[in-house]
């Protein structure tokens, strides 16, 4: 069988362990020019000052912007993006989760840009980028480090909206599991939630690929090995250590083949309700997993294996057992799946689904159709009696 054509673009410098974000601080010291702005999430303000001292050291001319928050809107993104201009930088750093992450990217990206951001959702609409960027990820979850992905909220539709671009990848990454030390359990649980996802959606994907497929599946294993006792344990430096594989392996997945049905659902939950990315994705999967698997059984029973799942009679039957394993690792994790335990009420379903469907972006990649009715009657599943 013939094998479709397909691209991988990463970092040319990508960097993974323990103690790799020194390695990092040494890396912008090096750089030709040398006005580094770092933007950091709040909670890793103390960790992005140190860093900035260190440089600062070593004649570098540091700003830092630890303002980024959780789900960032298209306002407050346009409000980093003055604060750096106004800096002048040559290089962008992003620390923290995926949002501060995406933030980082695209401020690289715009600072001497004539674009708007608005005109660049979408595929391969950014024209440029001329500025250099590095990331550290500080959450085991997005994999924004390495994909060619940023989201934003656009406040006014109530919507999650994607700038996909070559010019997002980060010219380095640097990825330390310690920088995830502090992580509190339930984030812990929706940023590993979401990694998981990540592969799942990889893995079941219309445009599978073998070589995104050796990623996927074992990001997949190490979530179902390591998340539980990262939630538990936060000083468990072994999980931790393979989540933050697991979610860079996810990120690996993102440029070429990227996810479907369960962040298209997703987007909803997250633009109007305001539930965390990684929480949307962990109430959707295991629905959107029954609903997928008759379409493709064989690739579902492979998940749930990776999931640690024993084949049964049929490759459906071990597929849907995939899917109860799937709830009962989010139980695990403390993850409640009820969507009226959080807030809604199943008279919005309709307008969500609405709104889901308009995500055709990623509702293309997933490995069965969805119609409206179809998104309805997933939404449905993720309300309990």
């Amino acid at each position: 069988m013939t094998m479709r054509a397909i691209t991988f673009l990463q970092p040319m410098r990508l960097s993974f362990g323990l103690g790799c974000a020194g390695e990092g601080v040494d890396y912008l010291k090096q750089l030709p020019e040398r006005r580094i702005h770092i933007v950091a999430s709040r909670s890793l303000s103390s960790v992005a000052a140190r860093i900035r001292e260190q440089l600062e050291a070593d004649g570098c001319a540091v700003s830092l912007d630890a303002a980024a928050v959780a789900e960032p809107t298209i306002a407050a993104f346009e409000e980093s993006l003055a604060r750096a201009r106004a800096f002048s930088p040559s290089c962008i750093v992003g620390i923290g989760g995926g949002s501060a992450l995406d933030v980082a990217k695209l401020i690289a990206a715009f600072i001497n840009n004539p674009q708007t951001v608005q005109e660049s959702f979408g595929i391969g609409l950014l024209r440029s980028r001329n500025c250099h960027l590095v990331c550290m990820p500080a959450t085991s979850g997005t994999g924004s480090e390495v994909s060619p992905n940023a989201i934003l909220l656009d406040e006014r539709a109530q919507l999650k909206k994607g700038v996909i671009s070559p010019y997002l990848v980060p010219d380095a990454a640097f990825v330390d599991p310690a920088l995830t030390r502090s992580v509190p359990p339930a984030i812990t649980a929706y940023t590993g939630l979401d990694a998981l996802t990540h592969c799942v959606e990889a893995y079941t994907n219309r445009f599978a690929h073998p070589l995104v497929d050796l990623y996927a599946l074992e990001g997949i294993s190490l979530c179902a090995r390591f998340l539980p006792g990262a939630v538990r344990d936060g000083e468990d430096m072994e999980a931790r250590e393979g989540m933050s594989l697991a979610s860079l392996y996810g990120g690996l997945c993102l440029g070429p083949v990227n996810t479907a049905a369960v962040h298209a659902l997703a987007y909803p939950l997250g633009g109007e309700f305001h539930l965390p990315h990684g929480l949307s994705n962990a109430v959707l999967l295991p629905a959107v997993f029954r609903f997928n698997a008759p379409s493709t059984p064989e690739r579902h029973a492979s998940v749930a294996r990776a999931l640690g799942v024993e084949p049964h009679g049929t490759a459906l039957e071990t597929a849907m057992a995939g899917a109860a394993r799937l709830e009962q690792l989010t139980h695990d994790c403390g993850v409640g799946t009820d969507l009226a335990h959080h807030g809604l009420q199943r008279s919005a379903i309709p307008h969500m689904a609405t709104a889901a469907m308009t995500v055709t972006r990623l509702l293309g990649n997933n490995p069965r159709e969805i119609t409206q009715r179809d998104a309805e009657w997933i939404y449905g599943q993720c309300f309990g009696g």
